[in-house]
């Protein structure tokens, strides 16, 4: 039977319908919690693009008009909720503070609401110079749209069951590794070798995740070297120093002395990289983004594309973006001002701050919306440093308020100050619901671009998505504080401080707030990080100017510094894979093949982004199951490793097994690239 043409004008399948709408809202859920305790825990999320897909694909596939498109549009609702869980960056800061004893459902609702339906009004205009004019690679994105395309009926048998394989290979092999690492506990997630220097410190590190390889596989070796260039930097040359030239306290290891030395002064240098390089991704694209937003307008003012416009190409009418824009505007005055009236401020100075708050969130957020889907196209979702543009947020919004709080004698009394760090907390709040959202819609809509999706529908889903995740975080959040209470935020007294969930980003993020009302916030690491961004923007210029391959992103480069180097190394080694496997390839179609070289190299290349995909999905899978067994765990009075097999003493083992692991998936990975095409 012959299968349509998603790419086709005239096409008419179901794609926005009632029961993937509702199916998107299950695993919104679903994966929010998920996400919110394992953020809180331990600092990370994951990217729910693609597990969304894979379970979408399996429960539609028993209707029989069930298609691609449809199981696009469920992923994307249900990523975009899962994606607006990186609100707990910040927002646990106002507990820690002292400012609330819980978490307000309006309140919490609003902010989540209207900042993740933002990220999306924000990422409209971006859709036509980030996705389809753009060469980024948008790992997850890629992936999630050959998972969609091989799980449909669109392509050939021969060539679906090929597929199908690759993924399912890769798919195997990463869920294994990782249940026998983040379950199990037996195989190490990573290790890092500590190496001195006289007073001069350093390490070598060393991360395991299949999903991070085959993520870097993807993103290409430009990115990858990027990468590897902040790396080298953050740990050989500005840890070594300041670990050199600062006292270490007494009793302190000089491993843990480095690590502080690399989390509270070196990420700040790669915050300053990652704003600065920002900035210019930002100027950059101004032009792209002004003739995206005129040929919206040109659509609207022609019927809204009704014959000349193709579908896959038409975007939410700029009416309706306006009727939504006006709608959230609204929501956000009215939430600003029910957080500020509880001050019992002038009347001037509550209308002010609500005014100043509403434009500070509104204005960051596109600033943020462009930056974070640069980064995402860059490297992925995963990987794409949200409390970085987290921390730009609050260092804005603290130094608007401490200006505007200044001038109106507001830090004469404790109470004050204390308000004005939470109100910086939530102007930061909207603006990183905005960071994530868009960090993952643009994902999302390159998947769409990939399978033939109508991008008006995947924006109706992803506002969908940001709704109904809203719905979500604050019911989620309150249970978890009520039965584990945050670092320095118990909510009863006797608690047990040790099982206290970390909120590392949320911590680091008040720490900051409270450093620029206290005037102690080290400014100096920030400045230098800009100045090394202007360096890279310079290199990276020189290099297009006078090669015609070369390139090295500012912000991969930023990101380098920021990023645990442990979630790097993967990243880095899949990037060089790709390289040379690429080159290798090339080489032996020279051979065998001389008069279909592309068509040689391109066959063989789609076992290896398959095999990546299939990692990426793998693991990311196997860490929801995972994730919701520890959260069923911890909420019956279990520990937060109920699968564990070993105790701590097994750590040497583990360290090794799980360095031989990594080994054999590279090996299996490179085994799957140069197969033939059958």
């Amino acid at each position: 039977m012959k299968q349509p043409d998603f790419m086709s004008h005239d096409l008419h399948l179901p794609e926005l319908t009632l029961r993937g709408m509702l199916l998107g809202l299950l695993i919104t859920v679903i994966f929010t919690a998920s996400n919110v305790y394992l953020g809180l825990k331990v600092g990370l999320t994951f990217s729910s693009s693609i597990p969304a897909a894979v379970i979408s694909m399996a429960i539609l596939r028993m209707y029989k008009d069930s298609n691609v498109l449809e199981n696009n549009l469920v992923q994307t609702q249900a990523s975009a909720a899962g994606t607006l869980s990186a609100i707990i960056f910040i927002l646990p800061g106002l507990l820690m503070l002292g400012y609330w004893q819980g978490f307000p459902f309006i309140q919490t609702l609003f902010i989540c609401a209207c900042g993740g339906c933002l990220g999306v009004l924000f990422t409209i205009p971006l859709r036509r110079a980030m996705v389809v004019n753009s060469e980024l690679p948008y790992p997850e994105g890629l992936a999630a749209a050959e998972i969609l395309k091989v799980g449909s009926n669109s392509e050939s048998s021969a060539t679906n069951k090929g597929g199908l394989k690759d993924i399912l290979s890769g798919g195997i092999v990463a869920a294994i590794i990782a249940l026998c690492s983040n379950g199990f506990r037996v195989l190490s997630a990573e290790v890092s070798y500590w190496l001195s220097f006289g007073a001069a410190t350093t390490q070598i590190p060393l991360g395991f995740s299949s999903a991070l390889l085959g993520a870097g596989y993807l993103i290409g070796i430009a990115s990858g070297i990027a990468i590897l260039s902040g790396l080298v930097l953050a740990w050989l040359v500005f840890v070594p120093y300041l670990t050199s030239t600062l006292p270490i306290p007494d009793g302190q290891s000089v491993s843990s002395f480095a690590s502080y030395v690399w989390a509270k002064k070196v990420r700040f240098i790669g915050a300053g990289t990652i704003g600065i390089a920002a900035i210019w991704t930002l100027l950059t694209f101004t032009k792209p983004i002004i003739d995206a937003i005129k040929l919206s307008i040109k659509a609207m003012k022609e019927n809204q594309g009704s014959s000349d416009t193709h579908r896959m190409d038409t975007d939410m009418s700029p009416k309706s973006i306006a009727i939504v824009f006006i709608v959230i505007l609204i929501g956000l005055l009215m939430t600003f001002y029910s957080f500020i009236a509880d001050a019992n401020l002038s009347t001037e100075l509550t209308l002010t701050y609500v005014i100043v708050g509403v434009i500070i969130a509104i204005g960051m957020g596109f600033f943020v919306a462009a930056t974070c889907g640069y980064m995402a196209g860059l490297i992925g979702t995963s990987a794409s440093p949200i409390s970085g543009i987290g921390i730009l947020g609050i260092i804005v919004s603290s130094l608007v308020v401490l200006g505007i709080g200044t001038s109106a004698s507001l830090f004469d009394t404790v109470a004050g100050t204390k308000f004005a760090t939470a109100l910086a907390i939530f102007i930061t709040s909207v603006i990183v619901a905005i960071a994530a959202i868009s960090n993952d819609n643009l994902q999302d809509l390159k998947t769409g671009y990939l399978v033939g999706a109508t991008p008006w529908k995947q924006q109706v889903a992803l506002l969908i998505g940001s709704v109904a995740g809203a719905f979500a975080i604050a019911p989620v959040l309150n249970l978890l504080y009520e039965a584990y209470g945050f670092a320095g935020a118990m909510p009863r007294v006797g608690m047990d401080e040790a099982q206290a969930l970390s909120a590392p980003q949320a911590t680091l993020m008040t720490t900051i707030a409270q450093g620029i009302f206290s005037h102690n916030l080290e400014w100096d690491y920030i400045l230098f990080g800009a100045l090394v961004g202007i360096v890279a923007i310079i290199i990276n210029y020189i290099l297009k100017k006078t090669t015609a391959t070369l390139s090295l992103p500012p912000l991969a480069i930023g990101m380098g510094i920021y990023l645990p180097p442990t979630l790097e190394m993967p990243l880095v080694l899949g990037s060089v894979l790709g390289y040379f496997m690429h080159r290798y390839l090339r080489k032996r179609a020279e051979h065998r093949s001389p008069n279909n070289i592309e068509e040689d190299v391109e066959n063989c290349n789609r076992h290896g982004v398959l095999f990546a995909s299939g990692l990426i999905v793998g693991e990311s899978l196997m860490g929801v199951i995972i994730a919701v067994i520890i959260v069923f765990s911890v909420t019956s009075g279990g520990g937060d490793a109920p699968l564990a097999l070993v105790g701590n003493d097994f750590g040497k083992t583990a360290d090794i097994l799980g360095l031989l692991a990594f080994i054999a998936v590279i090996i299996m990975f490179i085994k799957r690239i140069v197969s033939e095409n059958k």
